[in-house]
Formats: structure tokens, C-alpha cells, sequence
């Protein structure tokens, strides 16, 4: 039986663990980002971020949320010592991995050469955007991530991003020393993804070298034969974190795409900041991930929803404090940071910070329906929301600027929350449905057993 109070303080140590290391993220990120913009100023500040935002759109298109595929399938032959099924879903995953970046690399190339000057930046940069795109060939290293998610090894997922910032960090630094133009501060943000890609699959291969789990591991052999619904499951998970994921990425194209890079640079530094407030809550998230896959696996059901209740609690409370303090402190914040010029832009950071909040204070709907086989569902849920603020993102943007996108963001915000809410009640009252009815059944036949004896 699940011991409840050691799970949730497991939960709340592994989040602990990579706030560590996102805090130092957040530092540094915003360090790498201010050097950006006080180096190329607010257009060319702009630019990059189009082609980073267009860069990592194509990438979280193309890739599926593999990690997940592996925490579903995988944590029970883990649990159960069935190294052959463990080692199958793995290589499933890898494949999942290795297509989705053939796919990202191959449209971000030709994306960046054929349709870079609708997108905001210089016919000029697109040679230099396309290839800032071959980067998205090791954008996201998600086997290994959810490896040392099952493995519980955070404190080395706690310094993947910090990595990757650092780098940029150092490179952003020589840039600004130098003077130097805009495709070397892209080089420097593109060696941060790429030393952070090269961290985590390292660490992940030494566990599973260390767990023994490589022996005997080939590519070749089977790959969803023998795990039920695999092909769905994985290509539901993808569409919902494409849908997740991407979102924002599509924002900041098409703000820059009506209104330019120097605003498309004002939101996604509110964007930045926003995300950085809301980071603590909001790692709870892949610490939960990894204990409700086991405790689906042995069936906990009740124990699931207990703990996502707890952790619901927790984020709500962060959500209130983060948004006060953007209330408070969020012109002056910009300032500090990116310089006069971005102080303009704490009225939008608002808005961002407060749908921000609605996320955190919802984060463990989606979780618990996907640990519930409901993958399809959340996905359903997510894609009519954020289908219906796309339709309406450029008349909004065209009509009140950039408040009229952050407006809609708390809006869409507050949807998807209550379209979750909703789609877990109702998987949640199927559930126990359906376990009352196999009790009865077996009640019914445990009686009739009695009676011919």
C-alpha cells in the first residue's frame, strides 16, 4: 500500500530539487536575455527572439512528449524487474525521438530559407535562422528526461536548463564584450541547447548502465507489440504537449508578425519573467508525473486524487503570492533588468503573470487524466480551447495591441482550467463506476460459487 505522506513530501523533495536548479535558470536566463537586448537594442532583440520562438514551435511540433510514453509503459516493468519490456519500451521511445527531430530539422531549415520575411526578421538573417534551426535536432532530449524522471535522479535534471543557460550566458558575454553582430549572439544561444543535450543523455546512459538496464539492449527488435493503445497513447501525449508547449512560441509569431519584432521582444520578456514566477509551483508538475504512473500501476486510484488535491492546494497558494508581487514590484523588476526601454512592458507581464497563476492553480488536472488513461481527453480539451484564441489572436492584437493578446492569455487560461476540471470529474465518476461494477460482478460470482457448494 502507497505510504500517502512519504509520497507527497517525495514530491515536494524532487521539486525542491529542481527549483535548485531553475532558480539558478531563472538568474542566469534573464542575465543571457538582458546582455541580448542592452547589446543589439530592442529590434534585433526582437529578431532573435522570432527565430528562437520559430525554432522551438517547429521543435515541439515535430516531437512527440516521449518522456510520458516511457513514465506510462515503462514504470511498470521497471517496478516488476521485466528488463526485455522495459528495454522494448525504450526503444520505442528513442524512435519517437529520432523522428520527431528528423521532421523539426527538415521544416525549420526549409521554414527559416523560403518563409522567414513573413515572419518578421530580414531576408538577410534567414541563411543565419536557418541554421539556428539545426538545433532542434537536440532541442529536447526527452527519453533521457523521463529516465532520470522514473529514476528519480532531479537533482541532475535540476541543472539541464542551468546548463544550457550558462553557456549562453558566457557566449551573450563575449558577444557584448565584442560588439559582436547578431548571428554570434544565435551561436551562443544555440551552444547552450547543445551542451545541455549532450548533459542529459550523458547522465541518463550512465544510469541505465548503472541499473544494468543495457544489457542485451539492440534497436532492433519489437516496438509497440505488446503495449496496448501505445501508437494512441503516444500520439495523444505529443498533441497535447505540441498544443502546450508550442502555444506560446506561436503568440510571439504572430505578435511579431503584426506588430513587429520590438514588441514581439516586449512579450517575451514578460513572457520570461512571468515564467520565471511561476517556475517554483509549476515544477511540481514532472515531480508529480513519475508518482502517479507508479501509483496507477498498482492501482491507487484514491490515492491519486488525494495527492493531486494536496498539490492543487500548494500551487494555489504560490499562484496568489506570484501574482501580487508582479502587481507590486513588476515595473520595477524590468527595469532593474532589461533597462528603461522594457519598462513599458510591465502592464502586459501583468496579464501574463496572472494567467500564469490560473496555470499553476490547475496544474494537476491534466497530470491525473493523462495517469488515467485520459490522454485523448486532455488533448481534446486544450485543442478546442486554444483553437478558439488563435481564431481570435490577430483581431484582438489588431484592435487593443498588446494588452488585447494578454487579456485573451488569462482568458484562455481560465477555460482550459475549467475544461479540465470538468473532463477529470467525469473520467474520475466512470472510474469508480466501473470499479463498483466489477466488485458487484465479483460479489456476484463469489455468491453463486457459495450456493453450487
Amino acid at each position: 500500500m502507497t505510504n500517502e505522506p512519504n509520497v507527497l513530501k517525495r514530491v515536494l523533495a524532487n521539486a525542491g530539487t529542481l527549483l535548485g536548479g531553475r532558480t539558478v535558470n531563472a538568474v542566469v536566463g534573464l542575465a543571457y536575455i538582458a546582455l541580448t537586448a542592452r547589446g543589439l537594442g530592442k529590434d534585433l532583440m526582437g529578431v532573435i527572439v522570432l527565430i528562437n520562438a520559430f525554432a522551438q514551435f517547429l521543435g515541439e511540433v515535430a516531437k512527440f512528449q516521449s518522456w510520458q510514453t516511457l513514465l506510462q509503459y515503462g514504470a511498470s516493468a521497471l517496478l516488476q524487474g521485466d528488463r526485455p519490456r522495459f528495454q522494448q519500451v525504450l526503444r520505442f521511445t528513442l524512435m519517437l525521438d529520432t523522428l520527431g527531430a528528423a521532421v523539426g530539422v527538415t521544416l525549420g531549415v526549409i521554414g527559416a530559407l523560403l518563409f522567414g520575411h513573413f515572419l518578421g526578421w530580414p531576408a538577410a538573417l534567414s541563411p543565419a535562422a536557418a541554421c539556428y534551426a539545426l538545433s532542434i535536432a537536440v532541442m529536447d532530449s526527452a527519453t533521457s528526461v523521463g529516465l532520470l524522471r522514473l529514476f528519480d535522479r532531479f537533482r541532475f535534471l535540476a541543472a539541464e536548463q542551468a546548463v544550457s543557460s550558462t553557456v549562453r550566458l558566457i557566449g551573450c558575454a563575449l558577444c557584448f564584450t565584442l560588439h559582436a553582430p547578431i548571428e554570434a549572439y544565435l551561436a551562443a544561444w544555440a551552444a547552450g541547447t547543445v551542451t545541455a543535450f549532450i548533459y542529459v543523455n550523458g547522465v541518463a546512459l550512465w544510469d541505465l548502465n548503472r541499473r544494468q538496464l543495457l544489457k542485451d539492449f539492440t534497436f532492433r527488435g519489437p516496438l509497440s507489440e505488446g503495449l496496448p493503445g501505445v501508437w494512441r497513447f503516444a500520439w495523444a501525449t505529443n498533441f497535447s504537449g505540441t498544443i502546450d508547449t508550442a502555444f506560446s512560441q506561436v503568440i510571439t509569431l504572430v505578435v511579431g508578425s503584426v506588430l513587429g519584432p520590438a514588441q514581439a521582444a516586449m512579450w517575451r520578456v514578460g513572457r520570461q519573467v512571468a515564467d520565471g514566477m511561476a517556475k517554483p509551483a509549476k515544477l511540481l508538475v514532472p515531480a508529480l508525473y513519475p508518482e502517479l504512473a507508479k501509483m496507477r500501476a498498482t492501482g491507487g486510484e484514491e490515492a491519486m486524487r488525494k495527492l493531486s488535491r494536496q498539490i492543487g492546494l500548494i500551487g494555489g497558494a504560490v499562484a496568489g503570492v506570484l501574482l501580487l508581487v508582479s502587481i507590486l514590484f513588476g515595473d520595477d523588476v524590468l527595469t532593474i533588468v532589461m533597462g528603461k526601454p522594457f519598462a513599458a512592458g510591465a502592464g502586459i507581464m501583468n496579464w501574463q503573470v496572472a494567467a500564469a497563476a490560473i496555470g499553476v492553480l490547475a496544474m494537476p488536472l491534466e497530470p491525473m487524466l493523462v495517469s488515467l488513461g485520459k490522454a485523448g481527453l486532455a488533448l481534446r480539451v486544450r485543442a478546442v480551447v486554444c483553437a478558439v484564441y488563435l481564431a481570435a489572436l490577430v483581431p484582438l492584437i489588431r484592435a487593443a495591441g498588446l494588452n488585447g493578446a494578454g487579456a485573451a492569455l488569462v482568458a484562455v487560461a481560465a477555460a482550459l482550467a475549467i475544461g479540465m476540471y470538468l473532463a477529470l470529474r467525469r473520467s474520475l465518476a466512470a472510474e469508480t463506476a466501473r470499479s463498483r461494477d466489477e466488485q458487484t460482478c465479483a460479489e456476484g460470482q463469489n455468491g453463486a460459487k457459495g450456493l453450487s457448494q
